[in-house]
């Protein structure tokens, strides 16, 4: 039964690479307008459970994916899914920024002119404007919107790229360690780009920063060898989880 309290919905979900299970059998709820971290060591499953939210993982050979994924009711692996549709709805933002190689104001306007998303020059400008704003870039580059992406700095170019995504206006934004090749300095501003953002998009984040899952997210999942150990409130995950490898893992006795 749809719950429209959550915006996706897990359900026996298995991944598999060849005969490798890389995920098993996590069940999940999730809420609209959350941020909700995944954290656990390499190897975990956190990456491949976090691709399979908008089908990334269907560009890789020998996967295998069993269960259900529901986004606001529909199961997205389900007969006549529309995987361009899907992929506007639930955009995504990777660990290394990856602008391409054009202007700041042709990254962003890309998905927009692709899709036939603004009807107008004068809409196109205003959308990349928007998006600009609410990823915390536009008065860095509002003089510069002609000159090439690679000029940014590796922080504004991931905001760039956040920018981007925003711009085909998604509701569920996944990130992929979006800070860890960052500076402390472009890392805090993306964690308060990342705690702006959920009033109007629901985010789905990985991280191996245990210190930026607590400052960020409203709920954490603990993963370990494929399995998804423990999810709870941030708060209650750090301070008083249930299970004992949740405890040593966060306290650095595991992991």
């Amino acid at each position: 039964m749809v719950d429209n309290k959550y915006k996706i919905e897990v359900f026996n979900l298995d991944v598999y690479y060849g005969k490798f299970r890389a995920v098993s059998d996590i069940n999940i709820k999730l809420q609209p307008n959350k941020v909700i971290a995944f954290i656990g060591p390499s190897g975990c499953g956190k990456s491949s459970f976090l691709r399979v939210l908008n089908r990334m993982n269907d560009l890789i050979k020998d996967i295998r994916i069993t269960g259900n994924i529901l986004i606001d009711g529909e199961d997205i692996y389900g007969p006549g899914m529309d995987i361009t549709q899907l992929r506007r709805k639930v955009g995504m933002v990777f660990q290394k920024s990856n602008p391409f190689p054009k202007t700041i104001f042709d990254n962003v306007a890309y998905g927009l002119r692709i899709n036939g998303l603004a009807k107008s020059k004068t809409e196109l400008t205003e959308r990349v404007e928007q998006s600009l704003k609410d990823a915390a870039l536009w008065d860095e580059v509002k003089d510069i919107l002609n000159k090439n992406a690679f000029d940014l700095s590796g922080g504004q170019q991931q905001r760039l790229c956040i920018a981007r995504a925003l711009a085909i206006k998604p509701e569920i934004i996944l990130m992929d360690e979006p800070a860890s090749a960052l500076d402390p300095i472009s890392t805090a501003k993306i964690e308060e780009l990342i705690y702006q953002l959920k009033k109007k998009y629901t985010i789905v984040i990985v991280t191996h920063n245990m210190q930026q899952a607590a400052r960020i997210s409203d709920y954490t999942g603990f993963m370990w060898l494929g399995e998804l150990v423990e999810f709870d409130r941030t708060e209650k995950i750090f301070t008083k989880p249930e299970q004992k490898i949740t405890q040593d893992y966060i306290t650095g006795r595991a992991g």
